[in-house]
């Protein structure tokens, strides 16, 4: 696909993250929050998996399609988000990175949000050359009592 071609795809920057939970213990409470953002058209879920490190090594990974044909409903939304981004090479690297006996949960997801805008800045010529995430702790750490003043409006 040649570059003029892919500046006219309307497509949001490209995210993900990986959670993880000691002792496998997903709970869900997060679900209905991910389906409300999917649902805003905040995001657009592009690939899920979940991995779960066995306690005799290696590990397993589910893919919400699988949770769906056991009769885990919930996960509906999810079993139709699969591009194959996420590669088993992808897979195996978060599960070496994660502590024994536990699960995680990786999430690779468009801003739909930003899309309009971030199409417009690539037919203008622009180029991302740097973006980060700052972790929640730290901006806490970093403005002390002021953060709480400003989210609660106290």
């Amino acid at each position: 696909m040649s570059q003029a071609a892919a500046d006219d795809i309307e497509l949001g920057p490209i995210d993900y993250l990986v959670v993880e939970y000691p002792g496998g213990q997903m709970t869900g409470e997060a679900l209905p929050h991910l389906v409300s953002l999917v649902e805003s058209g905040t995001i657009r879920i592009l690939d899920v998996a979940l991995v779960r490190n066995l306690a005799g090594g290696g590990f397993q990974a589910i893919r919400p399609e699988d949770l769906v044909a056991a009769g885990a409903t919930e996960f509906e939304l999810l079993a139709d988000a699969s591009t194959g981004m996420l590669s088993d090479e992808d897979l195996a690297e978060v599960a070496a990175i994660m502590d024994a006996d536990s699960a995680a949960v990786i999430l690779v997801y468009e801003n739909s949000w930003a899309a309009p805008m971030a199409t417009a800045m690539r037919r203008a010529g622009g180029q991302l050359i740097s973006n980060g995430r700052i972790p929640v702790e730290a901006v806490v750490a970093a403005l002390g009592e002021s953060v709480d003043a400003t989210i609660t409006g106290r």
